[in-house]
């Protein structure tokens, strides 16, 4: 009895919503509201895919009806609310985001559309076919039925060059031959569009830059049959200019590295590899541009080889505007060569930048605090292009709550210093067109941190690397630093953070290993790029090894006891990441998103080293993770840190070599520049190699999905031009650190709230 009232309430609440929604009563009386219109085809026998000629012909009807929402008019009833004298606010604002003006029948020409719909069909081939249309009208509503007589389609029987000039009708002859085109298709004219365009793009590439695919028109001549058969031939244009007609050469290639529009003038001149450098004042030296310049003196003209060159001038870093531009020379041009003269200008960026950000930082673990980083930027340090980065940053942060942790504070000050050199630098020359898509990068970097934890320790670490990145094409990027070094040393350490190193060896022994040296290689697929696509896919791969060739030379300390070198104990490890993730946009702009994300990694010490280094070990829960969870608070496994009454409730000990996660998120339009997302997150992180400590709580299982922390919630994110702030408020629902029959629960009242920058993925 009581699920048939709840059944019932909720039909009379639904039929309430659907009678409250009834437009009916605002359709002024002499109008009846357009509902659409729908197509009736008869076709002849010879006539093939009628369901995909209907599906094409229906796209041309107009107008279109207005939409409808489980069979309700919502943007058209929120439209007529809006009509009243005194509307009221939400009303106003719901018919500003998904209000409709009515469309009504005397909006719709059944005349015009007859004319449309029979042009199309022309263009597929159905000449003499007929078109006629019925009004169907009701009390309130009326609709459109067009009824479409198709006649059988004219077929190609053969396709042929007409007379052109030469050399242009050479060239053509040879991609009739290739031609899509086969004999007996309908005639068509979209697929004349594409062949016209087709053969233009082939003729670009040979030089022919004074071309368009305009001056191409086709002939259908049906003469010689008299049973829908045509003859098509392809011919230029009677009024296309000669000069079109022949390709061109780049003769001369003129290169302006510091190219100034106040100041154009530029009298000296210098000569290398075939291309005119004109810089009054050295700015890059030639030999290291020339190498971004895929344009050569004496080529055919090919507007690829210019694209190229523009995307892998930009890609230097040192220029704000990368134009080229082509001159026609035209005393030399003849019957069968035009003359070009390609001029390269390049605007530098400002040399010297000084960028400073002021952070309010909010984290997960109620540690909130400023943070203020500085940065000189110093462009074509070298002349060759370099970039010489230099930051430093202050931070302060301190722990708001109650309980022991309240007022644990946390002082971190940086130095980092980047050299970026726009060329590979490597014992090895490489061909320069080994890289056809950019040049690598080579990225040098020096850096050190000193972070001071109150009540626990203080950590001072240094940092090196060394290494390449480069761009495979517009989707691929490969990252790779065959030198990576990483020291850290505890220089201080409280009576609180002894103890619980004391009492977790396995921590104590992932902040003893103080030296890590190693590789790192990353492969990333982007398809984010293209903003406009409906499917975009992301994946990065991340391989990290440490300690292999450094064990070379490492000193054996005995039976027992790991290897040093320099008398620094260091790492050996593996460690591979994945991450993946795939975006659904679609609604009005493609402003509506479902984004989702699989991230999967594993790392594995091996030879002097028993755990991995703490920083490189996983955690899990926080605003780029599992966002129900606080910032290393999920996991290990099923750990509670309340079951252990030694337990500082500090996180330090949350971590492992072992992560698996997956998020899904809907993201939608709110207002302006303020935009809503409903979430849901799933995630952990193991020990393949059980923590003594835990009790086997965190050994990684093939139980592990019962072990996800999950959690969902809703967002807010102000986005201007790309820079996000983000709230996200969530709650778990299943909690993997609670006995087994208390884990789903949906605790509302345990809820956390995440701030930061960006999107989480």
């Amino acid at each position: 009895m009581k699920r048939f009232l709840k059944h019932s309430i909720a039909l009379l609440s639904f039929g309430i919503l659907v009678y409250s929604c009834s437009i009916t009563k605002y359709i002024p009386e002499d109008e009846k509201l357009y509902i659409g219109a729908k197509i009736e085809i008869e076709a002849d026998s010879t006539v093939q895919d009628t369901k995909n000629l209907k599906t094409e012909l229906e796209t041309v009807l107009r107008p279109e009806p207005n939409s409808k929402f489980l069979g309700m008019y919502l943007g058209l009833y929120y439209y007529y609310k809006s009509q009243k004298e005194n509307p009221g606010f939400i009303n106003r604002w719901l018919n500003k985001k998904i209000g409709e003006k009515p469309i009504y029948q005397s909006d719709v020409e059944p005349f015009e559309v007859e004319e449309i719909l029979r042009n199309r069909l022309e263009n597929k081939g159905f000449f003499y076919s007929s078109v006629s249309s019925t009004i169907v009208e009701g009390d309130t509503k009326a609709s459109v039925n067009y009824n479409i007589n198709v006649a059988q389609p004219y077929k190609m029987a053969s396709y042929q060059l007409d007379s052109m000039p030469s050399p242009i009708y050479e060239e053509v002859a040879k991609e009739i031959k290739k031609s899509p085109f086969k004999i007996g298709s309908n005639f068509d004219l979209s697929h004349m569009k594409l062949e016209r365009q087709r053969i233009d793009g082939i003729l670009k590439k040979k030089g022919y830059y004074n071309f368009n695919s305009e001056f191409f028109t086709f002939e259908a001549d049906t003469n010689q049959y008299d049973n829908k058969r045509f003859n098509l031939f392809l011919k230029l244009k009677a009024e296309v200019p000669q000069k079109a007609t022949v390709p061109y050469q780049v003769r001369r290639i003129n290169v302006f590295p510091n190219y100034d529009l106040q100041d154009s003038t530029h009298t000296s001149v210098e000569r290398f590899k075939e291309k005119n450098y004109y810089q009054d004042t050295l700015f890059i030296k030639p030999k290291y541009l020339n190498k971004y310049i895929t344009l050569n003196e004496n080529d055919i003209y090919d507007p690829l080889a210019s694209k190229n060159t523009a995307r892998r001038l930009s890609s230097i870093g040192a220029y704000k505007y990368v134009n080229i531009q082509y001159k026609e020379l035209d005393s030399l041009l003849t019957d069968s060569l035009g003359v070009l003269e390609a001029n390269i200008y390049l605007s530098p960026l400002t040399k010297r930048a000084v960028r400073a950000e002021l952070q309010a930082v909010t984290k997960s673990n109620n540690f909130t605090g400023p943070n203020l980083a500085l940065t000189y930027s110093n462009r074509n340090l070298f002349k060759g292009g370099e970039t010489l980065n230099i930051s430093g940053n202050v931070g302060y942060e301190t722990q708001f709550g109650s309980g022991d942790n309240a007022g644990l504070s946390s002082l971190e000050l940086g130095l980092k210093s980047e050299l970026i050199f726009p060329r590979v630098i490597f014992p090895y020359t490489f061909n320069e067109d080994f890289f056809e898509y950019s040049i690598p990068k080579t990225k040098t970097s020096l850096g050190v941190d000193y972070l001071s934890r109150s009540k626990l320790y203080t950590l001072l670490s240094g940092s090196a690397l060394f290494g390449y990145t480069w761009n495979a094409n517009r989707y691929i990027t490969y990252e790779f630093n065959p030198i990576s070094v990483n020291y850290t040393q505890l220089l201080k350490t409280s009576t609180e953070f002894e103890a619980i190193l004391d009492n977790n060896p396995y921590l104590e022994l992932s902040f003893d290993q103080q030296f890590i040296s190693g590789l790192t290689f990353s492969f990333t697929y982007n398809e984010m790029v293209d903003s406009n696509d409906a499917n975009q896919f992301y994946l990065n791969t991340t391989i990290d090894v440490a300690g292999n060739s450094i064990s070379l030379l490492s000193k054996d300390q005995g039976a027992d006891e790991p290897k040093t070198f320099l008398g620094l104990q260091y790492a050996q490890y593996a460690k591979a990441d994945m991450d993946f993730r795939f975006h659904l946009n679609f609604g009005k702009n493609k402003s509506q998103t479902i984004a989702t994300r699989l991230f999967a990694g594993y790392g594995m010490p091996y030879g002097n080293s028993e755990v991995i280094p703490y920083v490189k070990q996983y955690f899990s829960g926080g605003p780029y993770s599992v966002r129900a969870f606080s910032i290393r608070s999920l996991g290990p496994g099923t750990y509670n840190s309340d079951d252990y009454t030694d337990s500082d409730g500090t996180f330090f000990d949350q971590t492992g070599n072992i992560r698996l996660e997956a998020n899904a998120e809907y993201r939608f339009p709110i207002f302006s520049f303020f935009k809503g997302a409903i979430f849901a997150d799933a995630g952990n992180v193991w020990n393949s190699k059980t923590n003594p400590s835990f009790n086997g709580e965190d050994k990684f299982t093939s139980n592990f999905i019962n072990e996800l922390g999950m959690g969902t919630g809703v967002g807010l994110r102000i986005d201007v031009q790309g820079f996000v702030i983000r709230f996200d408020l969530a709650a778990p629902f299943h909690d993997p650190s609670l006995e087994e029959g208390d884990r789903w629960n949906f605790r509302i009242d345990d809820s956390v709230l995440n701030f930061a920058i960006g999107y989480s993925f």
